[in-house]
């Protein structure tokens, strides 16, 4: 994150100083410098998208040598990380096992959750 967010949009997001390679490796780094990484990265992102106006949304940017607009580079991003979050969702919930504590409403728990709002769904819900 910190990599393709860093100098968004104007330049490509591989920058010289990422290693990618080593990102895959464990680092074995501790809880809290691991969410210091983690924070960061959603750091460079936000300051990222508030630095953007209306008006450079649809300009066209390079990643990887493919054109998008600064939209699509947005959306292209977030969907990967949605994509990574879910991998590690899965580990969790996996490594956890019968102590998995579901992140939404839990299995069973659709109309409980719905009582509870005072929302009965209709037939085509």
């Amino acid at each position: 994150m910190r990599s393709r967010w860093r100098g968004f949009p104007s330049s490509d997001g591989e920058k010289s100083d990422r290693d990618r390679d080593s990102e895959f490796l464990a680092s074995g780094e501790g809880p809290e410098a691991l969410l210091a990484r983690w924070q960061g990265g959603w750091d460079e992102l936000f300051a990222a998208l508030e630095a953007l106006a209306p008006g450079d949304l649809l300009a066209t940017i390079t990643i990887r040598g493919e054109p998008h607009t600064v939209l699509e580079a947005i959306q292209r991003q977030l969907t990967h990380y949605a994509y990574h979050v879910g991998q590690i969702v899965l580990l969790a919930k996996h490594l956890r096992g019968e102590r998995w504590r579901s992140l939404s409403i839990p299995k069973g728990g659709s109309q409980r959750f719905n009582a509870e709002l005072g929302h009965i769904p209709d037939e085509a819900e």
